[in-house]
Parts: structure tokens; C-alpha cells; sequence
């Protein structure tokens, strides 16, 4: 049983707990101003509480082949959770993490501190000028996972964004990002405009209530310029222990249908939640 006491600080975006999960002696839950933002086993990295973190990581397992060492850029960095998903299941993995919230990444660094040699590397950085800053074709992924609250910044979220994340990848490279939006999915449906400009390949993955737009919710959006393997993530996210569909082809397609691309001067940050849709205790 984990008997540590949680660690409440003032960060430069809110107050940020770390919070002991009292059934697994070193994990932790890190939330920010009550939202959630980031759960972490320091004995078990590749253990992962939240179903998007999974489903982000089923994206990771599908990227190559098992085992098999990856160039990742993360945006986003929150407790580390997926660098340390990668750092243990692909190991030699060359990865960079920007995070802007500098008291953050202190807290994280102090208490749930990385194992050596993990080939991390974190900055202290905005996202998107980290990635614009990140030389063209270098990496395999790029996960995005950055939420100013319970909202995606408006500027991760336009074509030059786009554009900025196809020229870090590789050709065969694949785009993954966190977001979060409720029917009639304006959102996210600007989002697969946005992508599509630069990327021939989409997919979203998000639990069977959420696509058909029963609830407010997480959506993971993938994208790429060559064909991925849609069988295998779809293979996986059903038989995960929170099963989420891949929508792909038509389904998006149909989601596609009317949404505009945004740019820089029109770019909003994703919907506010709901009441409750994210916040604990």
C-alpha cells in the first residue's frame, strides 16, 4: 500500500496535486486545479490508469514493430506518463518532451523523478514552438497532449500547426493528439479538416458512447501521409479493458463532410467541458 502523503503546489498554470494511489506502492495521480492530467506507476511505467493514455499508447504499439526503438516527440509532458510507456517498452527510443509549465516539470522532476538513461529529454518549452523548432523528417511520432486546463490551446490547433507537425515526420511518420469534444463534434470535425490539408491518412479512436455522441469525452486523432495499420490499432483498442472503436474511412469521411480547415486568426481552443466531465474529488 502506498503511505505517501500528497504534495500540493502552486504551478504556473493552477495548483497541482500529487495524489498516492493507496492500492499500488509507488504510483501516483497528478491533477491540476481538480482535472486530471496525468497517472503514473514509478514500479510499472508501462502500466496506464487512463483509457487515452492507452489509446495513445496502442498508436505507439502500432507504430513499428514490437520492441523496436522510436524517435517520439511528446507535446505536452504533464507526470511523463507515455515517455515512460515508450522508455520501457521500446527501449534505445530517442525522446523529446516539451512542457511550458516550468513549475510543473519541476515538481514532476523532484518527486517522480525518470529512471537514468532513459533517453528522455525534457524542455521547458511551448509546444507548438518546440515543434516548429524540431528539424524536418527526424522523428517517427508526434503525440500531442496538451490541454490549458480542460481545453487544447487554439494555436495546437490550425493549418501551420499541421504543417509544422507533417515536416517533423518522417514520410511514413504518424501524428497522434489527445482532444476532447462533445456532438455535434465542431471540434473535432475542424480538426479533421485542419489535418487533412497536409495528411491523406485519419482515424479517430474514442469509446462507442462518445463517437455517436452520447457524451462529452476524449478523442485520440491519428494521422499520417502513408497507410497505417488500421486492423491492428482497431485489434486493440477493442480488446482493451475499456474497449474504443477506430472510426477511419468513411466514418470520417462523414465527419469530414462541411468542416472547414482553421487558421492561425481563427482558431479557437477546444469547448469548455461539461460539469464534471473531468474534474475529480
Amino acid at each position: 500500500m502506498n503511505e505517501s502523503i500528497p504534495v500540493i503546489r502552486d504551478v504556473d498554470h493552477g495548483t497541482a496535486r500529487l495524489l498516492p494511489d493507496v492500492d499500488r506502492e509507488r504510483a501516483w495521480l497528478l491533477t491540476v486545479d481538480g482535472a486530471p492530467q496525468s497517472y503514473v506507476d514509478l514500479d510499472a511505467p508501462e502500466h496506464l490508469e487512463f483509457e487515452y493514455a492507452r489509446r495513445l499508447a496502442h498508436v505507439v504499439d502500432c507504430a513499428a514493430g514490437a520492441g523496436a526503438a522510436l524517435d517520439v516527440l511528446h507535446l505536452g509532458g504533464g507526470a511523463l506518463t507515455l515517455p515512460r510507456y515508450v522508455a520501457a517498452t521500446r527501449p534505445g527510443s530517442r525522446q523529446d518532451v516539451a512542457e511550458a509549465d516550468r513549475a510543473l516539470l519541476g515538481l514532476v522532476t523532484e518527486h517522480l523523478p525518470l529512471p537514468g538513461r532513459s533517453g528522455i529529454t525534457v524542455h521547458a518549452a511551448d509546444a507548438r514552438k518546440q515543434l516548429e523548432e524540431t528539424a524536418p523528417g527526424s522523428v517517427d511520432l508526434v503525440i500531442a497532449d496538451v490541454f490549458g486546463g480542460s481545453r487544447v490551446p487554439a494555436h495546437l490547433t490550425s493549418v501551420p500547426y499541421a504543417r509544422a507537425a507533417a515536416r517533423a515526420l518522417r514520410a511514413d511518420g504518424i501524428y497522434a493528439a489527445n482532444l476532447a469534444d462533445g456532438a455535434p463534434f465542431g471540434f473535432v470535425r475542424s480538426q479533421l479538416a485542419t489535418f487533412a490539408t497536409v495528411f491523406g491518412e485519419l482515424a479517430l479512436i474514442a469509446e462507442p458512447a462518445v463517437l455517436r455522441g452520447r457524451r462529452f469525452g476524449n478523442l485520440v486523432l491519428v494521422a499520417s501521409r502513408e497507410p497505417f495499420d488500421t486492423a491492428a490499432l482497431t485489434r486493440r483498442c477493442a480488446a482493451d479493458a475499456f474497449p474504443a472503436r477506430v472510426a477511419y474511412g468513411d466514418a470520417v469521411a462523414a465527419l469530414l463532410k462541411g468542416a472547414r480547415p482553421v487558421g492561425d486568426d481563427e482558431a479557437v481552443a477546444s469547448p469548455e467541458p461539461p460539469d464534471g466531465a473531468f474534474s475529480i474529488g
